[in-house]
């Protein structure tokens, strides 16, 4: 029999979420960017796609999902068999909602001599209008693979398409999509933290712009980064992504101090991810309780879908999430 949410607290809510977890033999999945509290009973911590692989090898029955939509989407398409549910159906991304299918397919329609890489961050019916599906950390590698005189669109991150151009000296036509929380750091305030802080290194997720890149010691994915944290000799480090993956630093590197770089004038939450933040104890214990919300996805969807997300596997040639550290990289949303 299970519990109305409202009676649960503490204990006996986390209590009844591990009960669900073994009654529906359930998967728990938390992304860098959900709470902490979220992150503490999941199965696995990590970056998207890592998390829909691993999850596609376990015997779960369900994977459940606390992240944003388009990541419960690729979970759903990598293991089609699995219920995949989503503790707030309402957990988007301001990349997804700056491309509509239907847009993206007219404008690949107007550059027929182009191949569309597509950042992971999208939707379904977008990942299946493209030719190769990237992360950041394997973006870089993927590219290498293309002929030079080969057009391309990347999107829909414009400030990832536009980092990766400038590395690679590639000129590749860039949707105009932008991440809200990377948008949102404040060159001003990272300068001040560098005043402050004049021996610690910076790092940085390519999503954000080039003012705030070009100031970094390491730019790449959330493990990157986190990787980079750890492992540097540094006592000190600034984190330039939206800064729940500090719990993750915390605890692996207790000794050190990481501050997360402000967004606007320093005084807002806008370094914080809202999608993300819509996810709780309480929804993934209903969403457990009744399987739902639910990701539903046609089969010809999840079919086109899964041939560039399998292109990128194979081209990418290792681990995709995995960057390397010690110098800049690029990686894994």
């Amino acid at each position: 029999m299970t519990a109305p949410v409202h009676s649960l607290k503490g204990a006996d809510l986390l209590a009844e979420i591990d009960r669900l977890k073994r009654e529906r033999n359930a998967v728990i999945l938390a992304h860098y960017y959900q709470k902490p509290e979220i992150q503490d009973l999941a199965d696995f911590v990590g970056d998207s796609l890592d998390l829909s692989r691993k999850a596609a090898a376990t015997d779960a029955d369900v994977i459940a999902f606390c992240g944003v939509r388009f990541m419960a989407e690729t979970a759903k398409i990598l293991s089609p068999e699995k219920t995949v549910i989503l503790p707030d159906m309402d957990a988007g991304c301001s990349l997804e909602d700056s491309c509509p299918p239907d847009q993206f397919a007219a404008f690949r329609a107007a550059h027929p001599d182009h191949i569309a890489l597509t950042y992971i961050n999208c939707s379904a019916a977008v990942k299946a209008l493209s030719d190769v599906i990237v992360t950041s950390s394997s973006a870089d590698i993927i590219l290498q693979q293309i002929p030079k005189d080969q057009p391309i669109i990347f999107g829909p991150d414009r400030h990832l398409g536009g980092y990766l151009a400038r590395k690679t000296g590639r000129d590749m036509l860039l949707w105009p999509g932008v991440c809200i929380v990377h948008q949102a750091f404040s060159e001003t305030e990272l300068l001040k933290l560098k005043a402050q802080y004049p021996d610690a290194p910076v790092a940085a997720h390519p999503e954000c712009p080039p003012h705030i890149v070009d100031h970094a010691e390491l730019v790449g994915s959330t493990k990157a980064i986190l990787d980079f944290a750890i492992r540097s000799p540094s006592d000190t480090i600034l984190v330039a992504t939206e800064p729940h993956i500090i719990h993750q630093m915390e605890k692996a590197a207790p000794d050190k101090t990481f501050i997360g770089v402000p967004g606007g004038d320093g005084n807002c939450n806008c370094n914080m991810c809202p999608y993300m933040a819509l996810n709780t104890l309480e929804k993934l214990y209903v969403a457990l309780r009744d399987l739902e919300p639910r990701i539903e996805l046609s089969p010809e969807i999840m079919d086109r879908a899964r041939v560039p997300l399998e292109r990128m596997l194979g081209m990418a040639g290792r681990t995709v999430g995995q960057g390397d550290v010690g110098r800049p990289v690029i990686g894994g949303s």
